[in-house]
């Protein structure tokens, strides 16, 4: 017999009938989290788009496998780091990816979050229980967050066996360290995209419109927002003429913060540095500044430090998507749609 959202809510509600009384905001939660966590995890698009990010992850780790002799020859330090880092000929790395396939993982997850259950009736159904309403959408968004965590760090974990595997080389405590970062940022920077695609589910009335506007949202951040950056740069400070030797720095910077209004910039040059410890500055250096600086590596914590900024404004913006959504969806009347 198929299972219809009706027949869910049905067994949702006799769950929550049969549990204690006296705790029914967090019996609701638990409820509602144990059964998105269900439905994400049979759901055919989710499977697909999982199936999607294990292929491209081997097919990134196929490439850095088959070009890594040839960087290790020219750098033979932080070998197992490479295999996240390294493109192969025809190949992005992993890092290259993620960064554009984490955006439609959250999108998969959240877009019709709100507006699914909106008009297919089952919300109305939801609310009209002694469930509590911020119950319906911390247990949306926590049930995405767990299966993006789950999710990337169990490819990582599984591109770090198979690496092993390949290279026999193991990593060191530093790297190990390191790669955790980068799996933590990546799975905070795909949180985002699931708390923006909740946001346009509530917005929006169909899944539909939600999805697209997460969509244009992403093409925004990953082509246009550089553009437009260079293009504010070179209006307020041109490097054209006499000017242009003294507008460099003060065009370069302009272009920049610009560029770090996105969460794909951010991501990017947070885990550039996290990835490869020769990264040493993540802003303009001036000729005095590396004057007497020694040539090497910098520490782990010190590539922190570096990136500390990065991880506050990814998780500033995702709380920020989230509490928005929140908002709305607490101000919206659900009974009259």
């Amino acid at each position: 017999m198929e299972t219809t959202p009706v027949t869910k809510l049905k067994d949702l509600f006799h769950t929550i009938a049969e549990l204690p009384v006296g705790k029914e905001k967090n019996i609701g939660l638990r409820a509602l989290y144990r059964k998105e966590m269900s439905d994400h995890i049979r759901s055919k698009r989710f499977l697909l788009i999982l199936t999607l990010v294990v292929l491209t992850s081997f097919a990134s780790l196929y490439g850095a496998l088959d070009s890594i002799g040839d960087v290790v020859a020219t750098d033979s330090n932080f070998i197992f780091l490479k295999l996240f880092t390294t493109s192969g000929s025809s190949i992005p790395s992993f890092v290259s990816f993620i960064a554009l396939l984490g955006p439609f993982v959250g999108l998969s997850l959240g877009f019709d979050a709100i507006n699914s259950e909106r008009a297919s009736g089952t919300l109305n159904r939801l609310m009209s229980q002694p469930i509590y309403r911020d119950s319906v959408i911390n247990g949306k968004f926590l049930a995405g967050a767990v299966i993006i965590f789950t999710m990337i760090f169990a490819m990582g974990g599984m591109i770090s066996a198979i690496g092993l595997l390949a290279i026999g080389i193991p990593p060191s405590f530093e790297e190990v360290g390191r790669i955790i970062a980068f799996l933590f940022f990546t799975s905070v920077y795909v949180c985002f995209w699931l708390g923006l695609s909740i946001l346009f589910s509530v917005l929006c009335r169909h899944a539909a419109t939600s999805a697209l506007s997460v969509i244009a949202c992403w093409l925004f951040f990953t082509i246009f927002l550089s553009l437009l950056a260079g293009i504010i740069a070179a209006a307020l400070y041109p490097l054209e003429g006499y000017q242009a030797l003294f507008n460099m720095v003060d065009n370069y910077t302009c272009e920049l913060y610009i560029n770090r209004l996105s969460p794909y910039y951010l991501y990017g040059e947070a885990v550039t540095t996290i990835l490869n410890p020769g990264v040493r500055s993540v802003g303009v250096v001036t000729t005095s500044q590396i004057e007497g600086a020694i040539a090497g590596y910098l520490p782990f914590g010190q590539s922190l430090l570096l990136v500390w900024p990065h991880l506050t404004a990814l998780c500033a913006m995702t709380l920020l998507t989230f509490v928005l959504s929140y908002l709305k969806f607490m101000r919206q009347e659900i009974r009259s749609n």
